[in-house]
C-alpha cells in the first residue's frame, strides 16, 4: 500500500494509502468524483466505534462519503489507530481525535483555502464534535451521536451543524439525541429518520439523499422526520 507522506499530488480516488499519523500510520481512502481544484470543499468522515467493528468501510460512513462527493467534495475516510493497517491502539476517544486532526492535517496540506466539512456516525460523532475547532472545519455533521454513552459537553457549537438520527435506533436513543438537541443554546438542523435503525439498514438511501438536499442549504434550527 503505497504511503503518502507530504508529497504533492493526490492518490487515485478510492485507492487505499497510509498517511502519518500521531501513533504512526494511517489506512485512509480518499474519493472525489472530479479533478478537484482549489475551490473544491474538503470533506473528512469518522467511523463508529473501534471496538465493535467500526472501519472506515462501514456502510453509513460510505454512504455519508458518497453523499458529500455528490456535493463535490473530496472525501477522506480512514481507520482510527489499531484499525485495519492503522498503527497503535485504541485509545477511549483521546487517541482518536488525535488521529482525526492527523487526517484533517493531511488533506488540509493539500487544499489550503478549501471549507472543510467534518462528520462522524455514532463514535465517530463523538470524535467529530470532540475536535472539529481544533480541525478547523467551517461544518459539522453528526449521525447518530451517542450523547448518552459519552461526554458531549455543554459548549456551544459556533458553526453551522446537522444532526441525522434513525428514529428507530436500537443503540443510540433517539428521544435522548432529541432531548440533547433541544438544549443546545445555537441548535443544529435535527432530522429523524422514519423506521431507521442505527446502521440504517434498508435506510440508506434516504440518508444519502437528506444529506444531499439539504447540506447545500445552511442549517437551521428545525426538527424533521420522515
Amino acid at each position: 500500500m503505497p504511503v503518502f507522506d507530504g508529497a504533492v499530488g493526490l492518490p487515485a480516488s478510492g485507492a487505499g494509502f497510509l498517511l502519518p499519523g500521531p501513533a504512526g500510520m494511517l489506512e485512509a481512502v480518499l474519493t472525489y468524483s472530479a479533478l478537484p481544484d482549489a475551490a473544491s470543499p474538503i470533506a473528512v468522515v469518522c467511523h463508529p466505534h473501534p471496538l465493535y467493528g467500526g472501519t472506515l468501510s462501514n456502510k453509513v460512513v460510505h454512504m455519508v462519503a458518497k453523499a458529500f462527493g455528490e456535493l463535490g467534495a473530496v472525501t477522506l475516510r480512514f481507520n482510527f489507530r489499531g484499525v485495519g493497517r492503522s498503527d497503535g491502539q485504541f485509545d477511549h476517544g483521546v487517541g482518536e481525535v488525535r488521529d482525526m486532526l492527523a487526517a484533517v492535517g493531511w488533506l488540509r496540506g493539500r487544499f489550503v483555502q478549501s471549507p472543510l466539512w467534518l462528520a462522524g456516525f455514532s463514535f465517530g460523532a463523538f470524535v467529530a464534535w470532540s475536535g472539529y475547532r481544533r480541525a478547523g472545519a467551517q461544518r459539522l455533521l453528526l449521525v447518530a451521536p451517542p450523547v448518552e454513552m459519552f461526554d458531549f459537553g455543554r459548549d456551544v457549537v459556533d458553526v453551522p451543524w446537522m444532526i441525522i438520527q434513525g428514529c428507530a435506533d436500537e443503540v443510540v436513543d433517539a428521544d435522548s439525541v432529541s432531548r440533547w438537541v433541544a438544549q443546545q443554546a445555537r441548535p443544529p438542523r435535527y432530522e429523524c429518520l422514519d423506521d431507521a435503525g442505527h446502521f440504517f439498514h434498508g435506510r440508506l438511501i434516504p440518508l444519502r439523499e437528506r444529506i444531499v438536499q439539504t447540506w447545500g442549504r445552511e442549517p437551521a434550527p428545525s426538527i424533521l422526520s420522515g
